[in-house]
């Protein structure tokens, strides 16, 4: 019933102004997901794969997306050939879409690679390691050593893996392509996939008498001190790249690279975000109130900062070029931004209790504020002079 069936649009999650690349995209990304080679025995999958196709088949089509948009499912609801909804998906080009993500598909589909040899040279693995820095490293940039686990060409057999004097032999399972195929029935027929030789792992051979010290690997795993360079600016989860320190290469292939993930320490003042730096610093109550110099910590050491009188807590200043360099150039910088925090004293002597009294008598008279709040209460209207005097409204 058209009732029961999704939009196709809503199916293939794109909109309806939805061009034919975004179409075919789409489908691409939910066909290589339900497709039921890849999910063997899973009703759901094959269901929505079944979607997704039906979606395809008539929003790929110019004329039935037109009567599509026009009449919704009732354009195919009567009289319809196929199977699924009244579509024949027989006359539908598939391979197109599936001969990237599958391989060779229907019988002479496309296949991945370009037709590119599975034994050919190829670049060795990346490796990938991890080294430990300070704030202040990763600020101004630092040389680390770090000892990888590297692999190396086993000098018995000369990266051949055979004991010497004998040689690999080509593999039987692959004829020395390196791949296999195989096939498999599928909602439009016969499928015919390509992969990887799981016997020769790709090589196209095999070796039958392995080197007693790599023991057939054609490498030798050793520990290996390297020097790392730490760029100046580099942030925590950024890695740095040593070219040709990876997998060694496939039949001649180069190197792989190794790369090296920074960790960068936290600091117990400073924080940063991006290229700026933030930190507080405590403001004396008389240095807040009258003004006066400062010393507030950078990574760059001490730096003096003039507080301007009256500074409430809270108050955030700028300090221009003291934050982390560029990568790009360390002659740009960022900024440190620093929030003033007015300290209280926690203890007083009495000479400075009474200093202090005298001063805020002085000033708004700010103990015994509650108390004349209180008696203006008790008194009633009172003396309007005194109520006036400090600032109490009727």
């Amino acid at each position: 019933m058209a009732e029961s069936k999704r939009d196709y649009y809503e199916v293939l999650g794109v909109d309806k102004g939805a061009d034919d690349s975004a179409i075919k995209s789409a489908y691409r990304k939910l066909a290589k997901k339900y497709h039921p080679d890849m999910n063997p025995g899973d009703k759901d999958a094959e269901a929505k794969f079944k979607e997704a196709s039906e979606a395809y088949a008539v929003l790929s089509d110019p004329d039935k997306r037109r009567q599509y948009d026009q009449f919704g499912h009732a354009a195919f609801e009567q009289g319809g050939p196929g199977g699924y909804g009244g579509f024949d998906f027989g006359s539908m080009d598939f391979s197109d879409i599936f001969g990237d993500i599958f391989g060779d598909l229907f019988g002479g589909g496309r296949s991945r690679g370009g037709g590119r040899s599975y034994n050919g040279p190829m670049k060795g693995q990346n490796l990938r390691a991890s080294v430990r820095v300070t704030f202040e490293e990763a600020i101004f940039g630092c040389e680390k050593e770090i000892e990888p686990l590297q692999k190396d060409e086993c000098k018995t057999c000369h990266g051949t893996g055979a004991r010497p004097g004998s040689s690999p032999v080509t593999c039987p399972k692959c004829g020395g392509k390196g791949q296999v195929v195989f096939t498999s029935q599928s909602l439009f027929g016969t499928v015919r996939n390509v992969q990887t030789c799981p016997d020769c792992g790709g090589t196209g051979k095999i070796i039958k008498d392995k080197c007693p010290d790599c023991h057939g690997q054609g490498y030798i795993s050793s520990r290996k001190k390297l020097a790392v360079s730490i760029p100046a600016g580099i942030d925590s989860g950024q890695a740095v790249r040593l070219r040709d320190k990876g997998e060694p290469g496939v039949n001649g292939g180069p190197r792989g690279d190794l790369l090296v993930e920074v960790i960068v320490a936290s600091h117990p003042i400073f924080q940063r975000r991006d290229m700026d730096i933030y930190s507080t610093a405590p403001v004396s109550f008389a240095v807040a109130a009258l003004g006066g110099d400062i010393l507030i910590d950078t990574v760059d050491g001490k730096v003096a900062y003039t507080v301007k009188p009256g500074t409430q807590t809270d108050t955030k200043i700028r300090l221009k070029g003291k934050g982390v360099p560029s990568l790009r150039s360390t002659n740009v910088r960022g900024d440190h931004y620093v929030t003033l925090v007015v300290q209280t004293p926690a203890k007083l002597s009495s000479d400075a209790k009474k200093l202090l009294r005298e001063f805020d008598a002085a000033t708004d008279d700010s103990l015994t504020a509650v108390e004349r709040y209180k008696a203006s209460k008790a008194g009633g209207d009172g003396d309007k002079t005194e109520k006036k005097k400090h600032g109490f409204k009727k």
